[in-house]
């Protein structure tokens, strides 16, 4: 059974950095695309940022600039880099691998950001 464990969030102060990751347990077939969701307090989910299995990457406007996806396939991982935060970005952080077949979620880290 396939799941994802997301890692790296906490406080941080404004500014700041922090490198949330997503380990892939189990076999993964036919993968789309993997991609980071966050979801504020009273607020829908939102994509942050995707990775194709193409490479090519997408993200929220918000974001373009201070964040980055990468994957290393090796190590069936997926990370987000967070640079330069600010108290906007805090939010549960969502892993999410999308596959031809089913989509599966991480359980989320908390990510807080103080001013």
């Amino acid at each position: 059974q396939v799941q994802l464990v997301e890692s790296g969030g906490g406080l941080v102060q404004a500014g700041g950095s922090l490198r949330l990751s997503c380990v892939a347990s189990g076999r993964i077939f036919s993968i789309l695309d993997m991609g980071w969701y966050r979801q504020a307090p009273g607020k829908q989910r939102e994509l942050v940022a995707a990775l194709t299995s193409g490479g090519t990457t997408n993200y929220e406007e918000s974001v373009k600039g201070r964040f980055t996806i990468s994957r290393d396939n090796a190590k069936n991982t997926v990370y987000l880099q967070m640079d330069s935060l600010q108290p906007e970005d805090t939010a549960v952080y969502y892993c999410r691998i999308h596959t031809y077949y089913l989509t599966y979620w991480g359980q989320g880290t908390q990510v807080t950001v103080s001013s």
